[in-house]
């Protein structure tokens, strides 16, 4: 049997998060506490009770998910959950966005507290490129990437004017499952792709509630703050392999890591590419560690969409 861990994205976040293990067992309780140290605000109070409000906030949300996701992996090693799981060593390792650090950590690739330093960096300079140019998503049912892609293209060939007299911006940006693409860009364009989505067969258009046009070039101020962070950063080579969002492939080597980082800030992330890629080398155990049940579900459609029998497994500290 071959085992992915694999770990959740923004948009995980709820309020509770965490607490019934770190209520439980010191050790959890001690890893808050690092990373209450290391932020330099009670990150844990704020995952335990709120409010959900704040907790949306992206400079919360990503060091938030990132050390919930860690202190879900520490029980599984303790033996504290999933007790079946306390002794095995993933063949591979990915995480969806901001979840790929977390990957790369539980790999080996780099410490605790050098990556929660970059996740709380990561999110407040999202955070500021977000104030800069106002962006939204959109979530797309029933699509391919090739329906998206014309579905894009036909905005932008109208010439859509954004309220900020900047140049509009929209492409797909989160291929999370068959049927489920995530466009994001500036205002106006997304909300005129919304209005197309049916005409291009979409099922339905769901706008997302974020700050941002995430995984866009609206994102580069971020990518170049974060460019500087990651460059000082000290990566070592995965203990095992991690898939990186940007091409779905795993890592080579350690240096590649800032460059593919960086990029994956204004690229899309190719998860639906990644779990395939992982079932095509053997993986029939996917492990979710971390908040919420998000990559269990893509996972469920993927697997089926290959026709692949699999086992999913959950970890998410809630009781």
């Amino acid at each position: 049997m071959k085992t992915l861990f694999m770990f959740p994205g923004q948009g995980a976040q709820i309020e509770g998060m965490g607490q019934d293990l770190a209520q439980s067992h010191s050790e959890i309780a001690d890893l808050y506490a690092q990373a209450n140290e290391i932020v330099g605000y009670d990150l844990a109070q704020l995952c335990f009770s709120g409010p959900q409000d704040k907790l949306n906030e992206t400079v919360i949300s990503q060091p938030a998910i990132f050390v919930t996701s860690v202190a879900c992996l520490k029980a599984i090693r303790l033996g504290l959950v999933a007790g079946e799981l306390a002794e095995v060593m993933p063949d591979f390792c990915a995480g969806l966005s901001l979840g790929e650090y977390t990957a790369l950590y539980a790999a080996g690739a780099v410490d605790f507290e050098s990556a929660l330093k970059l996740v709380q960096l990561r999110g407040q300079s999202m955070q500021e490129a977000a104030k800069l140019r106002k962006g939204t998503m959109l979530s797309v049912l029933g699509l391919d990437e090739e329906a998206v892609g014309r579905l894009c293209q036909a905005v932008l060939d109208e010439g859509i004017n954004e309220d900020d007299g900047g140049p509009a911006v929209l492409a797909g940006v989160n291929f999370n499952c068959p049927g489920q693409i995530v466009l994001s860009g500036t205002v106006n364009a997304c909300q005129r792709a919304e209005q197309l989505a049916e005409q291009f067969g979409a099922g339905r258009a769901v706008p997302l509630s974020v700050a941002g046009g995430f995984h866009t070039q609206m994102m580069e101020p971020a990518a170049e703050k974060l460019r500087q962070a990651l460059d000082k950063t000290v990566f070592n080579v995965p203990q095992c392999p991690v898939v990186a969002n940007v091409d779905a492939l795993v890592y080579d080597c350690a240096s590649q890591i800032p460059e593919k980082l960086m990029r994956q800030l204004v690229s899309p992330v190719k998860w639906q590419h990644s779990i395939e890629f992982l079932l095509e080398q053997g993986v029939d155990r996917l492990v979710e560690i971390g908040p919420g049940r998000v990559l269990t579900g893509l996972a469920k459609k993927i697997s089926r969409a290959v026709q692949k029998k699999v086992e999913i497994i959950t970890v998410n500290g809630m009781s």
